[in-house]
């Protein structure tokens, strides 16, 4: 196995993707141990961990799944392991995590009950509750229930992805029965006791405890709650070869079959008998290793509704207060922020600044006489989008608009395919993309033409062009009137139109063809720097870092003495600290208020040094099979801003986390006697002071 041999010689400094995703869902998962943040912003944190959780095994999972039923030879390509030793990893990783979960559920519940908000159990509850409790089980539950037994004449039905069932085993003359009722979704989860919406049982835990008037005629023996997780790995290659399909149909018809595709975990609430778990893990097709017990709900989803059904008086207790992002350009209501684009390069610090000047300026555009033209990729757009309304604007106006729309971003596809045929209606010539290739970059290209010269206005970001969560993730934003960008930007557009990946540029970095490369380059460059006596110096920022080519280049310089400094959130397969290999590199992740989500790479230091803002992590998907971009930036005095947010991130001694050498992560803890350093408060206080641009 000469793939698995090559691998393991960088293992010491290299771990397995899937097992750093889940050290960082923890990280998550213990902001909500923080007694510093309030309750229902740490049932938040809760949720997002089950939410994380439940796409990883969806998504993670699943694809590793198939590998371990199709592919003997695939090995991963940092460590070594099969999928089928990456599955029972996970799998022995994963329970201490529920518990975890169990605790911190537990904890926040009753500090919420400190608070006057219960969520009760059923046998916490008097005889009038329950009584009224039967009463509405009755009126308003039962009628909306069809409990199925299990047997030759009623076979197991099928378990959609993560719907909650009540599974019972039932007493009958000769042995037992298994039984099912589906969660309905037509019901509210949160069924409240008092009229103050504050005292409430979930809507699980009633039908569980009335199941034996549910199925009359039988005894329950035994009863759970239970969720079936599915692959949701959708494959649209194949489908998409057919020139002559319409890829809009196609997403739809694979949004349903996600539905349908095979299980790959069963979570239930409490301890099952050995029988119940061979009907159900025989009925499903999964092994007892995909078992998992959660001492929490099996869904979450009602943590949003909960904050909407209490009083605004509690509800201001229990949260973070609202942040404002800051209107930080004070010249855009009296002038035209298209105007001021056209003469300037801005940045923009999203969720500290707002990101209204952007649709200000498309909406501008659509109606500027001089506009001939705005081309745009969409990855992800809120689903009241004023960015897309200005779009239509700009069509109806009689302008050209060019719209790269990227249905297959996960679960926002449905989102996007509604848009799609509304641009479409509107008039907008709308693409989706080339065969193989997701484009995920976020580039925006306004063409005018005033005096018969031709002036580009290009936008630039690393998160995207969604109004909802530009209020929720750290990203940044160029807007600059460079000229030179500006033909790459429209070279950039005519080879997407062309289906050309080999396009040549100046400025801006492509993937698949120039982006990796020119990565490569860069850490090359600092690494002949240090070997020449020089002190060469790299700041990466990003999500994820999985490229192992880019990994084992990182540890080459680090070798040579490049001092490498990497603020990565989620997963690192890369461990720093190793002696003869990566130990001058360090890492940290930064789990705070808002979700860190911009990606910079810093070559270099003082007036020397070169900025990059980027839609691309650094992970094989991003660097060779997706559309990405990275923008220089040019001005110097936004780079020395953006070099200066990097150094405050570094410093942060609050909400980060420093990967170790053993590929563990280390809380880092305010000084008790020195300066307290929380990164994202500091670029907010400094976006509610700034002026002007």
């Amino acid at each position: 196995m000469p793939g698995k041999d090559k691998a393991l010689k960088t293992d010491k400094y290299m771990q397995n993707r899937e097992l750093s995703w889940l050290k960082f869902n923890e990280r998550v998962l213990l902001e909500a141990n923080r007694p510093d943040t309030p309750l229902l912003e740490r049932l938040k944190f809760i949720s997002i961990f089950a939410s994380n959780l439940d796409e990883f095994f969806m998504i993670r999972v699943g694809s590793i799944s198939d590998y371990a039923l199709l592919d003997d030879k695939y090995f991963d390509n940092k460590t070594g392991m099969s999928a089928r030793e990456q599955l029972a990893e996970i799998a022995r990783v994963i329970p201490p995590l529920y518990e975890l979960y169990a605790r911190a559920f537990s904890s926040v519940i009753s500090g919420l009950a400190r608070h006057g908000v219960e969520l009760l159990k059923m046998k916490d509850l008097n005889k009038d509750e329950l009584r009224a409790l039967k009463n509405h089980f009755l009126q308003n539950v039962m009628p909306l229930l069809s409990p199925q037994i299990i047997d030759s004449k009623h076979p197991f039905p099928h378990l959609s992805n993560k719907q909650l069932h009540i599974a019972v085993t039932l007493e009958k003359r000769r042995g037992s029965v298994f039984g099912l009722i589906a969660m309905p979704s037509e019901i509210d989860r949160l069924v409240f006791l008092d009229g103050k919406n504050r005292r409430f049982v979930l809507l699980e835990d009633l039908i569980l405890h009335f199941a034996d008037i549910a199925f009359g005629v039988y005894k329950v023996m035994e009863k759970n709650i239970i969720a079936v997780t599915r692959n949701a790995d959708i494959n649209t290659e194949e489908e998409m070869l057919d020139e002559d399909i319409d890829f809009r149909e196609l997403m739809k018809v694979l949004l349903k079959k996600r539905q349908r595709l095979s299980p790959v975990r069963l979570e239930l609430n409490y301890r099952a008998s050995r029988e119940s778990l061979e009907f159900l893990c025989g009925k499903l097709g999964i092994g007892i290793a995909q078992v998992f017990y959660s001492g929490a709900p099996l869904d979450l989803s009602f943590s949003a509704a909960l904050e909407r059904a209490l009083d605004r008086e509690t509800v201001k207790r229990l949260v973070w207060p609202t942040h404002v992002p800051a209107e930080s350009l004070s010249a855009i209501k009296k002038n035209s922020m298209l105007k001021l684009a056209a003469g300037n390069d801005i940045l923009f610090s999203y969720p500290f600044e707002s990101m209204s000047p952007l649709p200000a300026m498309l909406h501008q555009a659509a109606e500027d006489p001089f506009v001939m033209s705005v081309k745009i990729t969409l990855y992800r757009i809120d689903a009241q989008s004023r960015l897309a309304e200005s779009l239509i604007l700009a069509v109806e106006n009689g302008k050209e608009v060019i719209v790269l729309m990227e249905l297959r971003a996960r679960f926002d596809e449905r989102n996007n395919i509604e848009w799609a045929q509304r641009l479409e209606e509107a008039g907008c010539r709308v693409i989706y993309g080339l065969v193989g290739y997701k484009v995920h970059s976020k580039i925006c290209l306004i063409t005018r033409r005033e005096s018969g010269k031709i002036q580009y206005i290009t936008q630039i970001s690393t998160g995207n062009y969604n109004e909802k969560t530009a209020k929720l993730y750290t990203d940044l934003s160029l807007i600059t009137s460079n000229q030179e960008i500006g033909h790459d930007s429209a070279v950039f557009f005519g080879n997407m139109l062309l289906g050309n990946l080999k396009g040549e540029y100046r400025h801006l970095w492509v993937a698949p063809n120039s982006y990796k490369t020119n990565v490569l380059r860069c850490i090359e460059n600092e690494r002949r720097k240090a070997l020449d006596g020089g002190s060469g110096c790299i700041i990466i920022k990003c999500n994820s870092l999985t490229d192992k080519e880019i990994i084992e280049k990182l540890a080459e310089a680090s070798c040579a003495g490049v001092e490498i400094s990497m603020i990565i959130r989620g997963i690192s397969c890369l461990i720093p600290q190793i002696p003869g290999a990566t130990e001058n590199i360090r890492v940290i992740s930064i789990v705070g208020k808002f979700l860190e989500h911009s990606r910079v790479f810093c070559f270099g230091s003082g007036q020397e040094k070169s900025v990059y803002i980027s839609s691309a992590d650094l992970m094989t998907r991003n660097t060779q099979r997706r559309i990405e971009i990275a923008c220089p930036i040019l001005e110097p005095e936004l780079k020395n801003r953006i070099y200066g947010m990097l150094e405050t991130m570094l410093q942060d001694n609050t909400n980060a986390w420093e990967l170790q050498s053993d590929g563990e992560y280390t809380q880092r803890r305010p000084p008790e006697v020195g300066q307290s350093i929380n990164s994202q408060e500091i670029f907010t206080r400094e976006a509610n002071t700034s002026k002007g641009i």
